[in-house]
């Protein structure tokens, strides 16, 4: 594609990153892949397994910072192919709206949305794959678990840094809890 953002300029090194991150919020975006039905009906979610910076690992779902110049649609796809690979045949609207926006924060009794290194703004969308979807990057695993599992309290207590609750938010933003 022509028209496709040149990333490669648009990268801040990790010391411009660091300075940024202590100075405003950075503009994220959240996917929560999910299969679904013939109907749209959600019938598998996907999350992922990640090791943290502490050592630990968590579920997860797809996230990524949205470079200068980037449109919310691309940074989206890029982090989908990033995370799932580039089989996963993510249906991404046009004109995607999402379904809330979550405000994390280094302290996580601000919001319940945690971040330990920035003040971010995340656009929150829920993204249907039609694709064979695969971890990547620094992804360790990929698991589809039917909707209400994922909204089970042993799932959610797998998920840090309030991912779960955006799990749960897109969910029943699909009809699929009350």
């Amino acid at each position: 594609m022509s028209d496709m953002l040149d990333v490669r300029g648009s990268w801040l090194s990790d010391g411009e990153l660091e300075q940024a991150r202590e100075r405003l919020p950075l503009v994220y975006v959240n996917a929560v892949p999910v299969r679904t039905d013939a109907l749209g009906v959600v019938t598998g979610v996907g999350l992922l397994l990640r090791a943290m910076p502490d050592g630990s690992i968590s579920r997860a779902i797809v996230s990524g910072r949205v470079l200068y110049g980037e449109r919310i649609r691309d940074a989206l796809i890029r982090h989908l192919e990033k995370d799932l690979g580039p089989m996963a045949l993510p249906r991404v609207p046009v004109a995607p709206a999402p379904f809330t926006v979550a405000e994390y924060f280094p302290d996580p009794s601000v919001t319940g949305y945690h971040d330990p290194r920035q003040h971010a703004v995340s656009l929150c969308y829920v993204v249907p794959c039609d694709g064979d979807c695969s971890p990547s990057q620094d992804a360790l695993d990929l698991t589809w678990v039917d909707p209400l599992e994922a909204a089970s309290t042993g799932l959610q207590a797998e998920m840090t840094g309030g991912q779960g609750r955006l799990v749960r938010l897109a969910l029943a933003h699909c009809g699929v809890l009350d």
